[in-house]
C-alpha cells in the first residue's frame, strides 16, 4: 500500500507490499564473497548486476543489518559466483545468519584471494571501486578483474518469493 501526496508523489510505502512487487522480477543467485581477517565470508545475493562493459563494472547491494556487513564494507575486493539451478541448498546455507557457511564448501582463489565456489556456473572476481549510500543497504560497485564461464548449467532463479529451476508464468 501506497500513502501519496496531492501530487501522486509516493509519501511511505509498506515494505511487503513493495517487496511482494519487486518479487514478479526474475533474478539470477549468487553467493558473494571476501575474507576477512584471513576468513572466507559470503552472502546470497540476487541484487547483482552488470553496470559497463568498458570498462567492465558490476555491483551487488547489502544491507546494512547483514551479518557480513562488515567483512564487505572494510573489504577492498570481492568474488561473484552464480549458482546453478542445483545450488538451492547452498543458496540457503549462505542465505542463513548462523553456522560456518564454507564448512564442507570447496572453494579456490584468483587475483583478489576473495572465494570462488567449484560449482558455480561463472564467477567474477572484483576490485571494489566504490561504496554508496543506499537507504538500509549500500552499493557496492566493483572493477572486474577476471570472468569466467565455469559450467553449461542452468542458473538458478528467484522469482515471487521463492526458487525456480525454470521460470514459468502460471
Amino acid at each position: 500500500m501506497c500513502i501519496r501526496d496531492r501530487g501522486g508523489v509516493i509519501l511511505s510505502m509498506d515494505k511487503r507490499h513493495f517487496r511482494s512487487v519487486l518479487g514478479k522480477f526474475a533474478t539470477g543467485v549468487t553467493i558473494v564473497t571476501t575474507i576477512e581477517n584471513q576468513h572466507p565470508k559470503g552472502i546470497t545475493a540476487n541484487s547483482f548486476t552488470s553496470v559497463s562493459l568498458e570498462p567492465p563494472l558490476v555491483l551487488f547491494c547489502l544491507g546494512k543489518d547483514s551479518t557480513n556487513f562488515q567483512a564487505f564494507n572494510e573489504a577492498n575486493f570481492f568474488a561473484v559466483n552464480i549458482l546453478s539451478n542445483e545450488q538451492t541448498e547452498l543458496s540457503n546455507r549462505f542465505a542463513a545468519y548462523d553456522g560456518d557457511r564454507f564448512d564442507g564448501v570447496n572453494w579456490k582463489n584468483w587475483a583478489t584471494g576473495a572465494p570462488i565456489l567449484d560449482d558455480a556456473i561463472a564467477a567474477i572476481d572484483c576490485r571494489r571501486k566504490k561504496l554508496i549510500d543506499a537507504g538500509d543497504h549500500i552499493i557496492i560497485l566493483g572493477e572486474v578483474l577476471r570472468a569466467e564461464k565455469l559450467s553449461e548449467q542452468e542458473p538458478l532463479i528467484y522469482f515471487n518469493g521463492k526458487y525456480a529451476k525454470k521460470l514459468s508464468i502460471d
